[in-house]
C-alpha cells in the first residue's frame, strides 16, 4: 500500500516494540533513499500502532496482510483506521 504497511512480527524477550519500529523505519528509509526509489527523500511519520495478537489469530492476520490491497479497494485505510479506533474504544487516546 502506498500510505501504510502492516507487519506481523514475533518479538524476542529482549526486544521492544519501540526498538523494532525504529530499526524497521531506519533501515527501510536508508534503503529507499540509497537506492533512489522515489524522487524525494523518503521519511516515515512518527506515529505507529502496535497490537498484540494471539497465536490462534496469526493465520487470520497473515491472510489480512496478504489481501490488504483487495480489502482497501472496498474501504480506505483512513476509514478502516477510524472504525478500528471507534470499535476498540481508543477514542480517549492520542492516535492519529
Amino acid at each position: 500500500m502506498e500510505d501504510h504497511i502492516h507487519l506481523l512480527i514475533s518479538l524476542g524477550t529482549s526486544q521492544t516494540i519501540d526498538k523494532i519500529a525504529m530499526l524497521i523505519k531506519g533501515e527501510s528509509s536508508f534503503w529507499v533513499n540509497h537506492e533512489k526509489l522515489i524522487p524525494k527523500k523518503f521519511e516515515w511519520q512518527d506515529e505507529y500502532i502496535a497490537l498484540s495478537v494471539s497465536k490462534s489469530a496469526i493465520p487470520k492476520v497473515r491472510a489480512y496482510i496478504a489481501n490488504q490491497e483487495e480489502h482497501h479497494n472496498k474501504q480506505t485505510f483512513m476509514q478502516e483506521y477510524e472504525a478500528f479506533l471507534a470499535g476498540y474504544d481508543f477514542a480517549g487516546n492520542n492516535f492519529g
